[in-house]
């Protein structure tokens, strides 16, 4: 035998091509490339495979495959556990994921107009998991951590995203324009940026430490209320799953 055999989960298969997606792959080994490689080469990228078993025994990406191996390759385990506070970064075509994000009070930077080595270069420099649908972005070799965002709609990111790392939660806590941490403001101190409907509806409102934007409960905070009650619900689902 000349082969060894990767048999995927049906939670990653949805990364392999259409026309590839059955549960075992052969590889030949070569002696030089490792386990990791050869998940990737079949199209499964590593920010997203958990255990990796070879004849029941957990071995690493960088294990060296011989012919004859049988892999069974497993998905990150939910909730995945980081090494530090859940910190986000996403990519540009994330932005209103990332303002939901900022509205439940989780860290999510965005800029919507950074390249993918930006992206990496941030996400490694302030320990943040980078978050996107580009696959070819999670196989960059110099990228710390990553995750790919399953789901079309902002509400189901959000929802595979609490899911998956089920970050603490502090509803409007940041900025959700610029992530800034918002700090409670008595009417006074900001009357003058305020219209006079505002000032006669409105008693309690707050600042964004960073950049001064001025936020209260008004016509929206319905539809925003109902996204943190979604979102509350989510995340005691994957804590106590």
């Amino acid at each position: 035998m000349t082969t060894a055999r990767l048999r995927i989960s049906p939670e990653l298969r949805m990364f392999l091509p259409a026309s590839r997606r059955h549960e075992w792959h052969e590889v030949t080994p070569d002696n030089t490339s490792t386990l990791g490689h050869y998940v990737e080469s079949v199209g499964v990228p590593l920010t997203e495979v958990g255990p990796m078993l070879v004849d029941g025994r957990g071995v690493l990406p960088s294990y060296q495959l011989v012919p004859g191996d049988v892999v069974d390759v497993h998905p990150v385990p939910r909730p995945q556990q980081l090494p530090e506070e859940p910190r986000f970064l996403l990519d540009v075509h994330l932005g209103t994921l990332a303002r939901r994000l900022r509205l439940l009070g989780i860290d999510a930077a965005y800029h919507n107009d950074m390249d993918d080595p930006a992206l990496v270069v941030q996400a490694n420099e302030e320990r943040r998991v980078l978050l996107t649908q580009d696959r070819g972005l999670l196989r960059r070799r110099a990228l710390w951590l990553g995750a790919y965002v399953r789901g079309s709609a902002p509400a189901d990111q959000l929802r595979d995203l609490l899911e998956r790392f089920s970050p603490p939660l502090l509803p409007w806590t940041r900025c959700t324009a610029c992530n800034g941490e918002l700090v409670p403001v008595t009417k006074d101190e900001i009357e003058p940026l305020l219209e006079a409907g505002t000032r006669r509806s409105y008693d309690a409102y707050g600042r964004c430490a960073n950049c001064g934007q001025v936020y209260w409960h008004g016509a929206h905070s319905g539809h925003l209320e109902q996204i943190v009650q979604s979102a509350r619900t989510w995340a005691n689902s994957a804590v106590y799953r």
